[in-house]
Parts: structure tokens; sequence; C-alpha cells
């Protein structure tokens, strides 16, 4: 595979990402709380609030796109940055999974964590049932730090990963 090249969330992202969530509503439904109606009916408003939040330094968005056809094909995001600390969230479109691009973004924003922003450590979570990204934080470094419930009563596992010199393994 060749090299991931995260791209720091962007204004001219906006059409692009709307296209992406949209498309994979139902499968990110199935394992992660949906969005709900309000996102899409308000996407354009929660974009420049996404912005604004990168600008002041609290989230870092990034997007994985097809250089070929510009479209989105993951999404991975540093949010809550505070005290060398930030959760890691991220999504991969259904078409794209099963080819390393999930594992291959976390161990590329885990750098970029370490070296651009200057953070210590990564929290994570995801539910129960989503072996997949079970497997991806498993393999990125990841360790179980406990148990917790998310929106709609999901039960989810929660991790955490220091980051230093393993973090550009």
């Amino acid at each position: 595979m060749s090299e991931i090249r995260l791209q720091l969330l962007r204004p001219d992202h906006a059409s692009a990402v709307l296209a992406f969530e949209r498309a994979n509503r139902a499968y990110f439904a199935a394992s992660v709380p949906d969005r709900g109606d309000e996102y899409f009916a308000a996407f354009g408003e929660r974009h420049r609030a996404l912005l604004a939040e990168q600008a002041a330094g609290v989230c870092y968005f990034h997007v994985l796109l097809d250089e070929a056809t510009g479209a989105v094909l993951g999404r991975f995001n540093l949010v809550d940055v505070a005290d060398g600390e930030a959760e890691l969230g991220y999504r991969v479109a259904e078409g794209a999974a099963g080819r390393g691009l999930a594992t291959a973004g976390v161990r590329a924003l885990c750098e970029l964590a370490a070296r651009d922003y200057g953070l210590t450590a990564l929290r994570a979570g995801t539910t129960v049932g989503n072996a997949a990204s079970r497997a991806v934080l498993a393999r990125t470094g990841f360790s179980v730090t406990g148990e917790t419930t998310l929106s709609g009563g999901l039960p989810a596992l929660t991790f955490r990963r220091s980051l230093g010199r393993e973090a550009t393994a």
C-alpha cells in the first residue's frame, strides 16, 4: 500500500465530506450511533464550526482522499485536545473497508499527533460489537482501559495509547 497522506480539513472539503457521510450513513450506523438528520440538514454550519475549532487548536480534523477522484475515503480526527492528549476518532467508507486504510490512517495520525501537534497520548473508544475497529486500535498500539456506554445505550470499550518513539513505528 502506498503512503497514507492525510489532509487537514479545509473549507473546500465540505462537499466531499458531506457526500462521504451521506453515502456511508447506514454503514456507519450499523456500528456507531447515527449522527441524526440535523447533522445533514445543518452540515454547512457544522463544517464551519469544525474549522473554527481547528483554528483554535482544540481539534484537528483530517480527510483521506482518493487522489484520482477527490472522494473522501476516510476521516481521522483528534478532538478535545488538552493537556497533551486528545480523543481519536475515525471512519472509513464502506467501499474502502478491508484494505488496511483505517490502520494506516490511524498510524499516520498518531505520528502527526506526536510530531506536529505535540501530543503525548491519545484516547479512543469503540462499540463492543465493532471487531474491526477494536482490531485497528490493537494493531496501532492502543490498549483497553475500561468500559463505557455510548449514546443510544451502546456498550463500548475505551482505549489509550502513549505517544513517543513508537508513534513513528
